[in-house]
């Protein structure tokens, strides 16, 4: 059923994470090959590219196609100290409930937008990468929503606070986990990803013109606005 693939995406994650912080891989180690990782956790190869993708965009390991002695994933980074930090806090929000998840995103999104509405020097361009990348033909509603992910992770980087940056680097597991589960329960998921990219592009039109209200209004009416789509509304604040 369409929640195996998340539960069984984030069994990956969770055991590469604890590796590294266990110190049992490191820099310069090599993780077992996606068939490896899949035949030992008895998941599909799919749910182990979707956690290798994470933990590269986090800076964790480098991955290489091919079949030389280059290819595969390699540790490039140990975590340490604040990335520690993030990374427990990873694992830890996997048991945090929904409602405050959502209610966390809604102040810190808000804020973010708010903040880069107003700031002269504001640089958008890794969100509008995102964005780009988005609109590739054939995505998944995974890779849709880790692409997702990543772009309000981008915007939060953009605000330059680093502590709201990592608190919602440090959520985006359970966020993404939140959403694809959500996403199960949507109809026609070409259509909500269409209006996904619709509202994405809005939200940061908004921040580029200055306008921090409009922004507001649209990041919090995104945020609600998914969650009442796929039936996930118990408890969520409304968008105004």
């Amino acid at each position: 059923m369409p929640e195996q693939p998340a539960r069984a995406w984030r069994l990956v994650l969770e055991h590469v994470e604890r590796d590294l912080l266990d110190g049992r891989l490191g820099p310069g180690d090599r993780l077992p090959s996606e068939r490896d990782l899949a035949a030992d956790l008895g998941v599909g190869r799919s749910s182990v590219r979707e956690a290798l993708r994470v933990l590269e965009v986090m800076g964790l390991i480098r991955t290489a196609t091919g079949s030389g002695p280059q290819s595969g994933a390699i540790v490039i980074a140990t975590p340490s100290g604040g990335m520690s930090t993030l990374l427990r806090l990873q694992v830890a929000a996997q048991g945090f409930p929904l409602e405050d998840i959502v209610q966390t995103r809604l102040l810190l999104e808000d804020a973010v937008v708010a903040a880069l509405a107003t700031a002269p020097d504001r640089d958008l361009g890794a969100a509008h990468r995102v964005l780009d990348a988005m609109d590739a033909a054939g995505l998944s509603a995974a890779e849709f929503l880790a692409l997702d992910a990543q772009l309000h992770l981008a915007l939060a980087q953009a605000g330059g606070n680093t502590v709201v940056a990592a608190t919602m680097a440090g959520l985006r597991t359970a966020i993404e986990s939140y959403v694809l589960q959500g996403a199960a329960l949507i109809d026609d998921w070409d259509a909500m990803a269409d209006t996904l990219r619709t509202e994405h592009r809005a939200i940061i039109a908004a921040v580029d013109a200055g306008d921090a209200d409009a922004a507001r209004a649209l990041v919090r009416a995104h945020i609600t606005g998914y969650y009442t789509a796929a039936g996930l509304t118990r408890g969520i604040p409304s968008a105004h």
